[in-house]
């Protein structure tokens, strides 16, 4: 994958991400204003389509009148569809809400979802428009940093279960993905940083170089400018690396999961209560407790334990489980919902871990037990 850089008709810097997929090949866009052109880009790339717009209540009094107008000025005919705000909403009552509503709007196979938000519009939108008259095209719109580096790109879609989160779902392909960098100037401080743990994976996985430059412009990514553009491009291009060589989770895209295995364990404890936990603050526990597991079996050193939890805190996220505000959380409650993880294969345990920074791997075969007595000795959770 290669980033190509171009200039649109407004000046504004334009980064383009190709994601080869064959036939379901796609570009993602990563810069300013892409809002105010989203109706010329997805013209040019899905002519004579109608689309619904799918976002939630947060961002519809943020962005939804831009993009009408944008969709407006280039004769795409559209209807929006409102759903609340949070992680609850990746439901199968707001899936069936989300199906209903695009049939009762005749919007045909051909025809287009927009989605119009963070990961879990993101996530439920595609879900519904590849069950919806056997898949309909879908674009991506993310709102969030969190869903412009990880949850737009690679075609995941799904809701939760109680059961744990993303277990119910299809993989279905975006036909675009615009990631205005503008729009990230919304987001809260907290929000912003949980989408940065989603950042320092990718650094995390194999590109050590990455983390490296992270660790020294971690500040001016968050400040905004051409910085967060970099750094959003990088992460689009690792991870459309990473799905155009193993688009189904066959293979090595499993590590794309690192902190995640821990990370969805917690928020499902927490029933996915925002004010206790966000995704990428689950992220950030999970990265760090992968690393100080990785310490545990003696594939580490302390020295790399030390720097990921130093770059995480300098930022504000949490690196330890203690640090979720609230009840303390049921260690037995925890194991269960590891073992409801989507990559556990016939009932054994896969994490990611590392053998240094940017040097993880997938590991089968993970003994429970391990599992519990890092819990156990690492973290004043209940007994």
């Amino acid at each position: 994958m290669c980033i190509r850089d171009s200039v649109s008709d407004t000046g504004a810097d334009t980064r383009t991400v190709h994601v080869d997929l064959g036939a379901r090949s796609y570009d993602i866009l990563v810069g300013g204003g892409l809002v105010a052109r989203a109706g010329q880009e997805i013209a040019a790339r899905l002519p004579g389509i109608r689309a619904a717009i799918v976002t939630d209540a947060n961002v519809a009094p943020l962005h939804l009148d831009r993009l009408s107008a944008a969709l407006d000025e280039a004769g795409i005919g559209h209807v929006p569809i409102v759903l609340p705000a949070g992680e609850t909403t990746k439901s199968f009552d707001h899936l069936m809400q989300l199906v209903d509503a695009l049939l009762g709007a005749r919007l045909e196979r051909g025809d287009a979802v927009i989605a119009l938000g963070g990961g879990v519009i993101g996530d439920l939108s595609g879900f519904a428009a590849g069950i919806v008259r056997r898949g309909m095209r879908f674009v991506q719109l993310p709102t969030s940093l969190l869903a412009q580096v990880d949850s737009s790109v690679g075609g995941k879609t799904g809701i939760n279960s109680p059961r744990g989160k993303n277990l119910i779902g299809v993989f279905h392909q975006p036909a675009l993905v615009l990631a205005d960098t503008d729009i990230l100037s919304t987001l809260s401080r907290r929000e912003f940083a949980a989408g940065y743990a989603e950042v320092v994976k990718y650094g995390l996985i194999d590109r050590p170089d990455f983390f490296e430059w992270l660790e020294a412009n971690h500040a001016a990514i968050f400040a905004g400018g051409p910085a967060r553009v970099e750094a959003v491009a990088r992460c689009c291009e690792a991870k459309a690396a990473v799905v155009a060589d193993d688009e189904r989770e066959d293979g090595n895209r499993a590590l794309l999961n690192l902190g995640h295995t821990f990370g969805h364990a917690l928020e499902s404890a927490v029933r996915y209560d925002p004010e206790r936990l966000v995704h990428g603050e689950g992220v950030a526990i999970g990265m760090a407790l992968a690393h100080r597991f990785s310490h545990r079996l003696g594939l580490i050193d302390g020295q790399d334990v030390t720097r990921v939890e130093r770059h995480l805190q300098a930022v504000g996220l949490p690196t330890r489980i203690d640090a979720i505000p609230g009840p303390a959380l049921d260690v037995d409650t925890l194991m269960d919902r590891i073992a409801q993880d989507k990559k556990v294969s016939r009932g054994q345990l896969t994490f990611i871990l590392t053998r240094g920074i940017g040097q993880s791997f997938i590991a089968q075969d993970v003994v429970p037990d391990d599992v519990l007595s890092l819990i156990h000795i690492s973290e004043p959770t209940r007994r």
